[in-house]
């Protein structure tokens, strides 16, 4: 009979510590956050896939930062940007050897026959130059050898170095419009791309640039759909004591850029950058989410700049992508990154050709000092580099 008695404790034991297993279970789920259904995972294409037709937050959720906020911590002093490429030009020259070198040695020959110029075009062609910019300058490399005297390394090459430069163009304005306007308006640089481009950091990498240059910067981290891209910016910031203003993740990024530009306003820097989402041209919703973007910060303030980064390893493929960025905003320069990894210099001519504007920055390695402002001279001369 006590044996019965245990056996049947044990069994109530049993099925009192089952339900309350399954009580606490069902609890844990009743309290988990609901799940937007969106993959916040940075990686490439992410952004191309999310919806984002779900109800923004409203600009009262966005995190302001308080006046004089920024970090206390030692701050990085950046070096000034001018000659940068001067400085880079080694890592440059090592990755441009097609169409520096190998155009010199080609043009270095006793004999120039027709095979030579058709080594010579497809040389042109395969460091991205483009059909039309490689026409031009293969005319113009026939008529001036036929008429020197002599093919000599140096003359050829000083001849060819006139004709690069000409083609990069150096008549183009370069100018980065980062100073603060007369009426003590800071001016506002927007930075847009597609996935995997590189936009967050160049916008952090940017910033060093305006402070190396004895300017202030408030950056707005207006890609709200990656999540680590807030937390990378500000990051970036950080290091030069650059204040950020953030919103809430998935939230809207024009509200963001508005409350970056007003912020920007009221503490009175000469520069606010704003970092947006990247996407692909081919999503139009997504297209004319960054208009939006522009339009709102435009309520406050003129856009002094719209940088388009493009991945320089990419070659005339970005140059579709560029055509319809140019289409949506107004993008008024180019920063190439990752130009010395397996890019072809010609690139620089193809897509200053296709926008009609021209490349301002360039990308020449991972250091946070690494963003150059672009100087013609300066790239002809890396790829011509003994």
């Amino acid at each position: 009979m006590d044996a019965l008695l245990y056996v049947v404790i044990a069994l109530v034991v049993l099925a009192l510590a089952v339900g309350a297993g399954l009580l606490l279970r069902s609890r844990g789920k009743a309290v988990e956050p609901p799940q937007p259904g969106v993959d916040y995972a940075p990686g490439v294409g992410d952004d191309a896939e999310v919806p984002r037709d779900t109800p923004r937050r409203t600009v009262e959720d966005t995190v302001l930062p308080e006046p004089g906020g920024a970090p206390t911590a030692l701050l990085e002093r950046p070096e000034p940007s001018a000659g940068r490429l001067t400085r880079l030009r080694a890592r440059l020259a090592r990755s441009q050897t097609a169409l520096g070198r190998g155009l010199l040695a080609l043009l270095s020959r006793d004999t120039l026959d027709a095979a030579a110029w058709d080594e010579v075009e497809e040389v042109l062609l395969g460091a991205d130059l483009g059909v039309a910019p490689s026409q031009e300058l293969l005319d113009r490399l026939r008529t001036r050898t036929a008429a020197a005297a002599e093919r000599d390394p140096a003359t050829m090459r000083s001849l060819l170095r006139e004709e690069l430069i000409t083609l990069v163009d150096p008549t183009l304005d370069r100018t980065l419009r980062t100073a603060r306007h007369q009426d003590g308006s800071p001016a506002i640089v927007l930075v847009v791309g597609v996935n995997g481009t590189g936009k967050t950091t160049t916008t952090g990498k940017l910033a060093r640039v305006v402070v190396g240059d004895g300017g202030t910067v408030l950056l707005g981290a207006a890609d709200t759909f990656r999540a680590a891209a807030s937390a990378q910016l500000q990051t970036w910031g950080d290091r030069v004591g650059a204040v950020v203003v953030q919103g809430p993740e998935g939230g809207d990024p024009a509200s963001v850029a508005f409350e970056a530009v007003r912020a920007g306003r009221e503490q009175g820097v000469d520069t606010v950058v704003i970092d947006t989402a990247g996407r692909l041209h081919t999503k139009t919703g997504l297209m004319d989410e960054l208009g939006k973007v522009k339009r709102v910060i435009e309520k406050q303030a003129p856009v002094d700049e719209v940088l388009l980064v493009l991945d320089a390893t990419t070659g005339q493929n970005g140059l579709t992508q560029a055509r319809v960025f140019a289409e949506v905003v107004d993008v008024t320069g180019i920063v190439l990154t990752k130009l010395d990894g397996t890019a072809k210099g010609g690139i620089v001519v193809a897509v200053q050709r296709e926008l009609g504007v021209p490349v301002k920055l360039v990308g020449l390695g991972e250091g946070p000092d690494d963003l150059a402002p672009f100087e013609p001279e300066a790239f002809v001369d890396a790829l011509l580099a003994d």
